[in-house]
Formats: C-alpha cells, sequence, structure tokens
C-alpha cells in the first residue's frame, strides 16, 4: 500500500471483469445474466462507459410497486409450506417484465468513489448505507470497477495477513 493507506483500487473488482448493463438492457435480460452470474446487481452505463444509474435484483423484482400492485407477502422467501406461491409470485412478476428495460427501474446517480478513495472510508459508506456495492469511476464518471462488502471482507483478511507476516 501506498504510505500504509489501502484504497478502493487495490481490492476492487476491475471493469474487464465486471457484469454491466445498458438503460436499454430488458429487465428479463439484465435478470437472465444476474442468476447466470450469480450476482445481485450491476452498473448502468452509457455507450461511452459512463456511469448513469445502479439496478439490483431487488429493482428488477419490485416491479409491483411499479405496476401499482401491492405486494402482500413481504418475505420473498416464506416458509416451505408455501413455496409454491412464492414460485407463482415470482412468475406473476416475471408476467411484468415484458417491455421493461433497466432504464425504468435503476437507480440514478448512485454513491460512487474513486480509485484513490481509502479503503477505509469506503467500508464505512458500505456499512452505513447499506448498500452492497460501490460503483468506482474516474475523473470523467467513466466506470473502471465496482467495489463490493465481498470485496472489502477480502481486503480484511488480506490486510490482517500482512499485518502477521510482518510481526
Amino acid at each position: 500500500p501506498k504510505n500504509g493507506v489501502y484504497t478502493v483500487g487495490d481490492f476492487m473488482t476491475r471493469k474487464e471483469d465486471l457484469q454491466v448493463v445498458k438503460p436499454t438492457t430488458t429487465v428479463d435480460e439484465a435478470l437472465e445474466s444476474l442468476v447466470e452470474h450469480r450476482i445481485t446487481g450491476f452498473p448502468v452505463i452509457d455507450d461511452d462507459w459512463k456511469l448513469v444509474g445502479l439496478v439490483s435484483d431487488y429493482d428488477l423484482l419490485a416491479l409491483d410497486s411499479i405496476s401499482g400492485g401491492g405486494r402482500t407477502e413481504t418475505n420473498m422467501f416464506p416458509e416451505v409450506d408455501s413455496t409454491w406461491k412464492t414460485f407463482n409470485e415470482v412468475q406473476r412478476l416475471l408476467s411484468k417484465t415484458n417491455g421493461k428495460v433497466v432504464g425504468d427501474l435503476m437507480t440514478p446517480a448512485p454513491v460512487v468513489v474513486r480509485e484513490t478513495t481509502n479503503l477505509e472510508d469506503a467500508a464505512r459508506l458500505l456499512l452505513e448505507t447499506k448498500y452492497r456495492r460501490l460503483p468506482v469511476v474516474d475523473a470523467d464518471g467513466k466506470l473502471v470497477g465496482i467495489i463490493t462488502r465481498g470485496n472489502v471482507v477480502r481486503a480484511a483478511l488480506h490486510i490482517k495477513r500482512d499485518i502477521e507476516r510482518k510481526a
């Protein structure tokens, strides 16, 4: 680390390794990609890699609030005996995704950090905001990576091992 300070850039997932979507990506395509890559959300970018928003699995499945139908079942995964009810619920939600695109559902201009942001500050942001991920942008607002809670945990373990090695 530079002067003993770890930065977001040391531990973030770089853009080459990221799954991203555009505002015009359909909700169905986004959901398919979430399942396929086992992730919980995406940065949303324009054609120049400029960050325009974030979309999460929650945004993609909370279509009811947009289409006006109130959800009675607040827990997405209730008791075992109502598994089929949940499956039907998810199917019902999916029936509303037709024609919907990521741009309709994304969170615009989310909180962002830079590669040079102190890792501790990014970790604090993730904890205080309950966000699962923070996009990392350059001076022009272009996406260069993402820092997730998982990255922060990995970093903490790495730093702990470093300290033990030096001791």
